[in-house]
């Protein structure tokens, strides 16, 4: 069964696309841990460990030939070719990087550096995909055009919590540069520790 996903993805352009909106509606998702935090951090951080850990599980559980309903379905959905007949870890380390953000960061750091995996990394695919029309040299794939969404989407979600305007061109440049970064999955990593990092230096 994944095989054939996996088939279709290399042949039609449009069902790539299609799982690229799968994938980033998930990591759209995220943007309301800081919500779910300011009400009660204990309960989110909780929330965070336990949806990853039965994710790993339902995951490995699919890999060994059994699917778990619902799960299992919506991971072969988002799953990017490269997935093909193995863990797929991006929702992994999507969970451990809002789980480290919320952990190692006061707000509004923390809020920020999720914000940035949520709608920085989050959209600047989408919008990379539909027009990056001019690819950045030695990064991967990555387009311009998903690297001035990605900027621009930090830039207006670090406004809007900070309220400060130069403080938030600084960090969306960083954002910006570290989501250029060609990690792979660990990005969902990197980007919103290494933002909220930067965010909590200059704030």
């Amino acid at each position: 069964m994944f095989n054939n996903v996996s088939v279709t993805v290399a042949a039609n352009p449009a069902g790539s696309l299609e799982k690229e909106f799968v994938r980033k509606s998930i990591h759209l998702l995220i943007a309301s841990i800081p919500v779910l935090a300011s009400i009660n951090i204990s309960i989110t951080i909780g929330l965070l460990t336990a949806g990853t850990l039965i994710y790993s599980y339902a995951e490995t559980l699919r890999c060994s030939g059994s699917n778990v309903f619902l799960i299992s379905n919506i991971t072969v959905m988002a799953a990017r070719e490269r997935d093909n007949n193995r863990f797929v870890l991006g929702p992994v380390t999507l969970g451990l990087g809002a789980l480290l953000t919320l952990l190692l960061y006061p707000n509004p750091a923390a809020t920020i550096g999720i914000y940035a995996l949520a709608f920085g990394d989050g959209l600047s695919s989408v919008f990379g995909k539909l027009f990056g029309r001019v690819r950045i040299p030695g990064l991967g794939g990555k387009t311009v055009a998903g690297s001035l969404t990605c900027f621009l989407a930090v830039f207006l979600a670090t406004t809007a919590v900070s309220g400060l305007v130069f403080e938030s061109v600084l960090i969306a440049l960083a954002a910006t540069a570290i989501e250029a970064i060609p990690l792979k999955d660990f990005d969902n990593l990197v980007i919103p520790v290494g933002t909220a990092a930067i965010a909590q230096l200059i704030l």
